[in-house]
């Protein structure tokens, strides 16, 4: 495979970190932008350990800080493997909504218009782009108590089938999603924590314990702790091809199950 150029938004972490160092360790060039200074310098100690340095750059770069993404545009790349988020969970019927609005603009809003900036520039360079987005299982069905993080993930499924629509064909600038199941990464567990700073018992419907019996039921089981590696090992693959398929569910039983959702939901009653 070809060497590509390629810049991985939350890259402090998780899928982003663990995609930077295996993309690194294939030999590609890669920029692993991060959200906080401390992940900059501990990303770039590993990557030293690893004896990666000359193929892996650590930068900042916060998403909603416009000269950290001005300067990101400076950049020389040939992908955009757009991967920063962050998960809001909790009951839809109760949550605050300015929590939903701080989830679509780090979801949602700041990723489009770091894409709609690339594509911008890919386009004026007259070169044939990628951008890769980190989407979910969740981007394609809604489990109980996630319905805000995923309704997120359902934007950014559309916002790439209406960019593939729009720029493949006519601009060459190929347009992706990955879709990775409950891999035990922390994310979702950090997630599932977060209504409880607000749940109040004597405020809500919703009560704490039966809040949590919901996360427990769903990444309490062997399917909701997947081993990372799997998912890791896919991305890699992935985001540098110049074929595949537009939309790459990961582990194959979670594309099963997501397809047969979506033909339940044709007979999905009130």
């Amino acid at each position: 495979m070809e060497t590509k150029k390629i810049l991985i938004t939350g890259a402090g972490s998780g899928f982003g970190e663990g995609a930077a160092i295996g993309l690194a360790k294939l030999g590609h060039k890669v920029i692993a932008g991060v959200q906080i200074s401390p992940q900059v310098t501990a990303l770039r100690k590993k990557a030293e350990v690893l004896g990666l340095q000359d193929n892996l750059r650590v930068e900042r770069l916060d998403l909603l800080d416009p000269y950290d993404v001005k300067y990101a545009l400076t950049w020389d790349i040939d992908i955009l493997f757009s991967n920063a988020g962050i998960g809001e969970a909790g009951p839809t019927f109760e949550i605050p909504v300015d929590l939903v609005r701080r989830n679509f603009e780090t979801n949602v809003f700041a990723p489009l218009s770091l894409a709609q900036q690339f594509i911008a520039k890919f386009i004026r360079e007259e070169r044939k782009g990628k951008i890769v987005f980190t989407s979910s299982m969740g981007g394609l069905f809604t489990p109980p108590g996630y319905g805000i993080y995923v309704s997120t993930k359902h934007a950014l499924e559309a916002i790439a089938e209406a960019l593939q629509n729009e720029v493949t064909q006519k601009y060459g600038i190929q347009i992706q999603t990955i879709n990775p199941g409950a891999y035990l990464t922390g994310y979702n567990e950090t997630m599932a924590d977060n209504p409880f700073r607000w749940l109040d018992d004597s405020k809500n419907f919703t009560k704490r314990a039966e809040m949590r019996e919901v996360f427990d039921s769903l990444l309490g089981t062997p399917q909701g702790r997947l081993d990372p590696t799997e998912m890791i090992d896919a991305m890699i693959q992935i985001v540098p091809a110049d074929t595949g398929k537009f939309r790459n569910v990961v582990p194959k039983f979670v594309e099963d199950m997501l397809k047969e959702h979506q033909l339940k939901a044709w007979d999905n009653t009130i």
